[in-house]
């Protein structure tokens, strides 16, 4: 009998060794491997967790150094135990360390699983530490693979790095932005959010979803696994070797992703990639990963296509304070902990990492730092192309990859673009919109983002954030509380309080109602005020009541600081004692009445008798807010951080004005202090800081901060910031630019310097704002100079002229009398008082007020230009030019006088101050240069010019004076 040819025999004995390892994974699901997982104990449990101890017959707990593993999100503990070939907690325990896991559970199977939001993970991880600090009586190492690591990076913030050793992240992405393939502009990622939080909200994304959707991040990967597995088929001893790994990654080792998480996800870190810029929301408290201080591993994949490399390296931009360390493994995500590159090189360098702090108190050799931003490479157009060859031999792929990576470049600068236009539009609209009866206002903008996003964080304060359903509330109860007291319709209401989120709330419950808030000034004249905003009525905070009360003759009410019983002193009535439940709402009453030529607010300047009020119509209010949110490009991403007083109108109309309009958060800050600045831009990720005048000065002149390297800050926006100091915000705090405005404060007038590339130039009007015109003027009456035709006379290109602005009534500009007939008959123009010049490129910049012009003796003086000029020497810190008449009876003309002072560090010499004055044009130079030890300034950080005028002309044996005119 022949014989069958023994190459035959062996196939058809693989085919049948083949068929019959598929019949039991199609049977068992797998095959059988005999393996058991390693043992542990819960040793802790909480409401969304339970803490595990490996191995826990063979040590006490303390008896080792602790180290706490985290799963993502997605995965189940036993990513940390896949099998006894492939577990890191059997490799940790061998190694002579306790191992911890935090175990999640399913969420499918868990009472209230699916219901768990990010936050709520993250609080787990940090009880799960806590217990652990308890249980061993010392400092963990934590480490979190994947959204693990993320989760580990978020609980040590929240923490403050208290009771943790180090922290130990695998793949974990702090870049979000970085991880997608393919450029997504950002309102891509907005609509992303927005669509999660709608679908998510009330349902999960199932385990098979999960899996098959990472399996699509690196499908050559997935593919190359898959052929692997089919060529094996046959070898029961390899398919055995690789059984316990395959059956976690395809099909047990998945759980469900509960759906208020990933919404989460997807707005918190996603669309506001707020990992990278700090302020996310932990059970209300404002985090940031700033605040970690304690060591930091981070292993990086260099082919790793979930978590790239660059996206990981961020975390030496988030934590700043922090001893930043790296492992690049070349291997994709999973393959940083299950797989062969783990059991040779990760878990090594994480054993190495643990007993080298535990035992000498500094990292092994093993690892390195994290390069710099513009140094880091994530090795992608070599290693990736390595990788590839690997998996496919397929060299095309990686000059495919370096294609795209140069297109997807390209496409997110062009895409970048298309964004501003997208938030621009709508906004724009609306105000070209606005008629004199249209309903707008302060009460009306934030009743709709009420409706529309309760559950976004409308403003923080003292670390903590708060809801515009949150807001909403308390305004409501509010409302209540001034409808009990009398409050109506277009009634003046003073306000004076320092900041805190009391003032926000009564502004908007006041603009609901549809009455005037009259700001009151902390440090101003009560009365003067009082009397000039007609109020009828004060609400105050329990720190001004008393002496309110001793000042002025009208009901003085207390809100802020809770509704317990207490003694506020004689005459004041403790609004937080009115129950608003038992208020009756009369019918009258209609939410936001406000239309666009309403008066809705009262401001103060000047001091004294020279207290001035400007009246804020609607329109005013809503043209600064919709302005600043148009031209800062501001976005439900951005937060702007306001150190500005609120009864400032860099406060009421940029700050708060354009978070409202533009939809971002509002933090406040209670008090500037440049110590804590940059870590309270840190907690908040505040993108846009507000300021005023000078207010910046002490940040550059403050000592390095470590915050503040790779800050998230991209504009400082305000007015009245001196062009040296301009120069040296750009400087130190670069990318971050400068926005100034300049606002007519009753007009609708409203120029901004939206490039930034014209240091100190005021800019131009923007969409929406009234049009302006420069005319020239007689210097002695302040009005324009009238000619042959009987109209004004026009500046042309850099001739200085008194700004105008147009009259809008069918916009609703503020009643008064204006300037008729000024171009045409009929028309109606309004005066600035300030003068400006136009340069060729049509940017306006101010040169002074028209009542401040120094008048020497041959002609008239700005004195913006001289300030500017002296600010170029580098000495200079701050300068401010006035004029001075001469105390002789037959003085006619001003001398005009420069004080200036120094920079920490650097002297001011009279030969400096001369060769600088003979580069000066004419217009550049003052009478005297004048040295002082400081420039006295305002709570709001403006430059006082009365001091030094009140001292009158120098002497000429004055030894402050470095330079005189000849």
């Amino acid at each position: 009998m022949a014989m069958a040819p023994k190459g035959l025999l062996t196939s058809a004995g693989r085919i049948g060794a083949a068929a019959q390892n598929a019949l039991e994974i199609a049977r068992l699901g797998g095959l059988e491997t005999d393996e058991e997982p390693s043992p542990f104990e819960l040793v802790s449990s909480g409401e969304d967790y339970r803490l595990r101890r490996y191995f826990p017959a063979n040590s006490a707990p303390g008896d080792r150094p602790p180290v706490l593993l985290v799963p993502p999100m997605m995965l189940s503990a036993e990513v940390w135990d896949v099998s006894p070939k492939a577990s890191v907690v059997l490799r940790l325990h061998e190694a002579s360390l306790d191992v911890y896991v935090v175990d999640f559970g399913s969420p499918e199977h868990e009472e209230g699983g699916l219901e768990r939001t990010l936050a709520d993970h993250v609080v787990a991880v940090s009880e799960a530490v806590a217990a652990a600090n308890d249980l061993t009586g010392r400092d963990v190492h934590l480490a979190g693979y994947s959204q693990g690591g993320m989760f580990a990076y978020q609980a040590a913030a929240y923490r403050h790095s208290s009771g943790i050793a180090s922290l130990i992240t695998f793949g974990a992405a702090v870049d979000v932005a970085q991880v997608s393939p393919f450029p997504v502009p950002q309102w891509g990622m907005d609509i992303a959010a927005a669509a999660s939080q709608r679908i998510f909200r009330d349902r999960s994304l199932p385990a098979w979803l999960s899996r098959n959707g990472f399996k699509l991040f690196d499908p050559v990967k997935a593919l190359q696994n898959r052929l692997d597995f089919m060529m094996q088929l046959h070898n029961r001893e390899a398919l055995l070797e690789r059984e316990g790994q395959r059956r976690f990654m395809e099909q047990e080792g998945w759980v469900a992703w509960p759906g208020p998480a990933l919404a989460d996800f997807m707005s918190e870190f996603v669309a506001q990639n707020r990992m990278l810029s700090g302020g996310f929301p932990i059970e209300g408290q404002m985090v940031t990963l700033a605040d970690i201080t304690c060591p930091v591993l981070a292993f990086v994949g260099t082919v790793d296509e979930i978590a790239p490399p660059t996206s990981v390296r961020a975390i030496q931009q988030a934590a700043p304070r922090a001893d930043l360390w790296e492992k690049p493994i070349e291997a994709g995500h999973f393959g940083l902990v299950v797989g062969s590159k783990a059991r040779a090189d990760s878990i090594p360098t994480m054993i190495e990492w643990v007993q080298g702090l535990e035992q000498v108190g500094a990292p092994p050799e093993s690892v390195e730092r994290i390069p710099e931003p513009e140094a880091a490479s994530d090795g992608s157009a070599t290693t990736q192309v390595k990788y590839g060859a690997e998996l496919l031999a397929d060299v095309g792929k990686g000059i495919a990859r370096d294609v795209a990576g140069t297109v997807g470049k390209a496409g997110r600068s062009v895409l970048s673009l298309a964004d501003d236009a997208l938030w621009l539009l709508p906004r724009l609209a609306r105000l070209e919109r606005v008629r004199k009866d249209t309903p707008i206002s302060l009460g009306l903008l934030l009743d709709e983002k009420a409706e529309s996003n309760p559950n976004d964080t409308f403003f923080l304060f003292e670390g903590r954030g708060h809801t515009y359903a949150d807001a909403k509330r308390r305004i409501d109860n509010i409302v209540r509380g001034l409808i009990h007291v009398g409050v109506r319709q277009g009634d003046h209401v003073g306000l004076l309080m320092d900041t805190r989120p009391s003032a926000i709330a009564v502004i908007a419950a006041l603009s609901r109602l549809g009455a005037i808030t009259v700001l009151m000034r902390p440090d101003g004249d009560y009365a003067v005020e009082a009397g000039l905003g007609e109020v009828s009525r004060v609400i105050t905070d329990p720190e001004h009541g008393a002496a309110l009360t001793e000042a002025l003759d009208v009901p003085v009410m207390v809100l802020g600081g809770g509704g317990e019983p207490r003694e506020l002193g004689f005459g004041l009535l403790d609004m937080e004692r009115i129950d608003p439940d038992e208020v009756r709402v009369p019918s009258w009453y209609s939410p936001n009445p406000g239309r666009a030529e309403d008066l809705a607010f009262i401001l103060f300047t000047g001091r004294g008798a020279e207290t001035h009020a400007s009246r804020i119509t609607n329109r005013r209010w809503s043209l600064s807010a919709y302005g600043t949110a148009s031209s800062a490009a501001l976005t439900a991403n951005d937060t702007v951080y306001s150190v500005t007083p609120i009864h400032h109108a860099s406060g009421l109309l940029v700050a708060v004005g354009g978070a409202v309009a533009g939809g971002a958060r509002l933090a406040l800050a209670s008090e500037f202090k440049p110590e804590t600045f940059w870590r309270e831009v840190r907690r908040y990720g505040a993108t846009i800081v507000s300021y005023t005048w000078t207010l910046c000065r002490e940040l550059v002149d403050a000592d390095p901060d470590p915050a503040e390297q790779h800050h998230p800050v991209r504009l400082f926006i305000g007015s009245g910031m001196p062009t040296n100091l301009w120069r040296r915000v750009i400087e130190r705090f670069a990318p971050a630019r400068v926005l100034e405005f300049y606002a007519s404060t009753e007009g609708t007038a409203v120029l901004a310097n939206v490039s930034s590339s014209k240091i100190g130039a005021k800019g131009r009007p923007i969409p929406g704002s009234a049009e302006v015109a420069l005319v020239r003027y007689d210097v002695a009456t302040g009005r324009p100079l009238i000619g042959p035709d009987g109209y004004a006379i026009t500046c042309g290109v850099d001739v200085p002229g008194l700004l105008l602005a147009k009259v809008d009534r069918e916009r609703g500009a503020l009643p008064g009398s204006p300037l008729r007939s000024v171009f045409r008959r009929g028309d109606a123009w309004q005066s600035t008082g300030d003068i400006f010049r136009r340069d060729g490129q049509g940017d306006y910049w101010l040169l002074d007020h028209a009542n401040r012009l120094i008048l020497k003796e041959d002609g008239p003086v700005a004195s913006v230009p001289i300030e500017d000029h002296l600010g170029e020497l580098e000495s200079v810190d701050l300068a401010v030019v006035y004029g001075v008449r001469g105390k002789s009876k037959k003085a006619t003309h001003d001398v005009a006088v420069a004080a200036v002072t120094a920079r920490p560090g650097r002297t001011i010499d009279p030969g400096t101050i001369a060769a600088h004055m003979e580069l000066a044009e004419p217009a550049q130079r003052p009478d005297i240069v004048l040295l002082v030890d400081e420039i006295p300034l305002t709570t709001w950080y403006r430059p006082k010019k009365s001091a030094l005028i009140a001292e009158g002309v120098p002497k000429k044996n004055d030894p402050r004076v470095l330079w005189r005119a000849s």
